[in-house]
């Protein structure tokens, strides 16, 4: 099992959706993603861990208090040790800072905001709670990457919060690509950030399963909907759906 214990500045470290059902949530996902819950309480806002084998792989949670109609959508939070210096970057680089620093008691410190093109992410500092505590397996996260029609200045707004080496795959007209890697991450790319043309940006997040062709037939059956017939890819048999509360989620069978 690839467990991780730490996560570089910028890389993705956790994910969670937002959503108006998590008990609908688990019954989609549980089946999927082969994983058991632990319902946190009152005390952390009704906050759901998603569980693989006993560690952390994601969570669920409902909408804040007067957001009750806000869209169901998978939030991605980029690992920072020294989260205020981040944050405040986030508005000299042309972003929203929106909520935060926020003190999690025990886990750590969290904060949001939007980058130029209006994509809402997380900044997570650890202190007691890494993130996700699998990587890249079955059941786990295994991909993020950001998708907007108009991708210069979005590399330059996330360069200037980490040091990212941002890398062309794509010949940069047909297929825009950029690899993302950073200090201490091997030179192994942590995200990316393609180029298409889509009304609203939005951050992706790939979730590992053990069969594409399988999990396609329970997204359908669970009450999803397959977005595109799953399709190879160098980097796995990817199935692009959305869940019932219609949150877009990639789940990815790894070459």
């Amino acid at each position: 099992m690839p467990v991780r214990d730490s996560y570089p500045d910028g890389a993705p470290c956790w994910v969670d959706l937002t959503t108006g059902d998590p008990l609908g949530a688990q019954d989609f996902y549980g089946p999927i993603m082969g994983w058991e819950f632990e319902e946190l309480g009152p005390r952390y806002d009704g906050y759901t861990m998603c569980l693989l084998d006993g560690r952390p792989a994601a969570g669920l949670l409902p909408p804040p208090a007067g957001a009750e109609r806000l869209p169901a959508a998978w939030n991605v939070y980029l690992a920072a040790g020294e989260l205020s210096a981040v944050y405040e970057r986030v508005t000299r680089a042309g972003g929203t800072a929106v909520l935060g620093p926020h003190e999690i008691p025990g886990a750590g410190r969290l904060a949001f905001a939007f980058d130029p093109g209006g994509t809402p992410f997380g900044l997570w500092q650890s202190a007691g709670h890494l993130g996700a505590g699998v990587y890249g397996e079955p059941g786990a996260m295994c991909w993020h990457e950001l998708t907007t029609a108009d991708p210069a200045p979005a590399d330059a707004f996330y360069a200037e919060l980490f040091p990212y080496l941002q890398k062309q795959v794509g010949d940069g007209r047909s297929f825009d690509y950029t690899a993302w890697s950073v200090p201490g991450s091997d030179g192994l790319p942590v995200c990316g950030r393609y180029r298409a043309a889509v009304p609203q940006p939005y951050w992706s997040t790939y979730l590992a399963v053990p069969e594409a062709d399988h999990a396609a037939e329970q997204v359908a059956g669970l009450g999803g909907r397959v977005l595109r017939e799953p399709f190879d890819s160098p980097y796995g048999r990817l199935v692009p759906c959305t869940d019932p509360s219609g949150a877009r989620v990639t789940f990815c069978q790894l070459p």
